[in-house]
């Protein structure tokens, strides 16, 4: 990776925001490398939106500072917003008659002369843009605004809660969307409350709680992991209970459905399943890793220091 690739374009130093009664952000450190996707996550009210607003330089921090491409947010947002294509949380159009009218001074705003990229997108998400601004659905006005933040070919996305208001099939349309930008070597950080629709996606994912940063998990690791969970369900008593003395860790025990969860190390599966050769098994199944367990985890553990 040469160094162009290395520089930090999004970044945040000590950035708080605080409304007063624990409401805000407090503390918040991050740093995004230039073509990573990074996803943040944490539950409705967990501060997302303020950091977003933050960063866009729409409000301003009470202390610390957030950067993007090495400017300062709140004193340059107007030199932000040409090199991002941001969606926000909360969409609020201009008093234009259409979708059609919107898009088109949009276009006019980034001297676009070519809407073929604008009609494919438009196409892939089935978008019909005749139709009244105001009187839009929450999912008509979430397709409009994301056309609108990708018509530009911004070197940066910033993306609030981008598939809100999106049926399943729309939300993958736009996910691989999204996955074609990254492999353009585009930007982006993007905040949801799912979890799998920025596992599969991200580098690494940023974990929000109570306007605190809990973790920022490396996606490779996650899904790298050395170690995997099997979830064990046997036809006799006597199998399981046989099973039980020998040297698995055994990470969950119901007795009530002869049935054990194990760990095990990824290169001992073979091992594993050699000496299972010898039992009746009703069934036998990974259980995947996944981010949310992770940060279950990572929660739990910040409760109990």
């Amino acid at each position: 990776m040469d160094e162009k690739n290395k520089e930090i374009v999004i970044e945040m130093e000590g950035l708080t925001k605080d409304y007063g009664k624990n409401r805000g952000v407090f503390n918040l450190n991050l740093t995004i490398k230039r073509g990573e996707m990074v996803g943040f996550v944490g539950t409705n009210g967990s501060g997302k939106t303020t950091t977003i607003r933050c960063l866009m330089g729409y409000i301003k921090p009470t202390s610390g500072v957030c950067k993007v491409l090495n400017l300062t947010s709140f004193e340059n947002a107007s030199t932000i917003a040409r090199h991002v294509g941001y969606v926000p949380g909360e969409i609020g159009f201009p008093d234009l008659p259409t979708g059609t009218a919107f898009l088109k001074s949009q276009a006019e705003f980034f001297k676009i002369k070519d809407m073929t990229k604008i009609n494919e997108m438009i196409n892939r998400l089935q978008l019909d843009t005749r139709a009244n601004l105001k009187r839009m659905s929450k999912g008509m006005k979430q397709k409009t605004a994301l056309i609108a933040a990708l018509m530009n070919d911004a070197e940066i996305l910033i993306l609030d809660e981008p598939t809100t208001g999106l049926d399943p099939l729309m939300r993958v349309a736009f996910i691989d969307m999204i996955k074609e930008e990254h492999k353009k070597g585009k930007t982006i950080f993007m905040s949801s409350h799912m979890f799998n629709e920025v596992e599969d996606t991200c580098d690494k994912v940023v974990l929000i709680s109570n306007g605190h940063i809990i973790d920022v998990a490396d996606m490779s690791v996650i899904r790298n992991r050395p170690e995997k969970d099997f979830k064990i369900e046997f036809n006799s008593v006597l199998d399981y209970e046989k099973f039980k003395k020998l040297d698995f860790n055994i990470i969950r025990d119901q007795k009530e459905y002869n049935q054990v969860t194990i760990r095990i190390k990824s290169q001992d599966i073979n091992d594993l399943f050699k000496v299972l050769a010898s039992f009746s098994l009703k069934f036998i199944s990974e259980v995947k890793y996944t981010l949310e367990k992770y940060f279950r985890e990572k929660i739990k553990e910040k409760e109990n220091v």
